[in-house]
């Protein structure tokens, strides 16, 4: 069944053929993050592929994952091109360093899941917030509905963790 919806005034579709994305935003619509977990190589993997990358086996289970880490890098995004985000800027896309598998496999490694910096609940996050941002915050994940079945996973400042006192940013000008 494919799945199909408009976030922010964008059509997002997933097709039929892409069972691993199906599975994937089906399960975070229900609000549970769940990443494949190769049953050789026991390792978990981002994004949801056919094949583990470090065994190449076929056969995963999906495993429920607490979506709680750091941003490890971010963008800020001054200058929309989808219309819908023209009036939206500056927000940031985020890739953030899960807590779950860091160090694994080797020590330089983590999991990096990408997704919007979003109010909690799950609106772009405003400039005030956007400036506050910065390389090691500490972040947990939200839902964004697009439709039935359908949901994104973003990123929202983790109210209940502790803070950097300066996290980095990129110098403005």
């Amino acid at each position: 069944m494919m799945l199909q919806g408009e976030y922010l005034g964008m059509m997002l579709t997933i097709e039929e053929v892409d069972k691993e994305n199906l599975a994937f935003f089906g399960y975070c619509a229900q609000g549970d993050f769940r990443l494949q977990r190769g049953k050789k190589s026991g390792l978990l993997r981002y994004p949801p592929t056919t094949a583990c990358p470090w065994t190449r086996e076929r056969d995963y289970d999906w495993v429920s994952v607490e979506g709680k880490g750091a941003v490890h890098s971010y963008a800020e995004v001054h200058h929309g091109i989808q219309p819908a985000f023209k009036q939206r800027v500056p927000y940031m896309v985020l890739i953030v360093d899960l807590n779950t598998q860091k160090g694994q496999p080797s020590e330089h490694e983590a999991l990096r899941v990408a997704g919007n910096l979003v109010t909690p609940d799950g609106e772009l996050a405003p400039p005030e917030a956007v400036k506050t941002v910065g390389i090691g915050t500490r972040v947990r994940m939200v839902f964004s509905q697009v439709t039935d079945g359908f949901a994104l996973p973003q990123w929202t400042i983790d109210e209940a963790a502790e803070q950097p006192a300066a996290p980095w940013r990129y110098p403005e000008e």
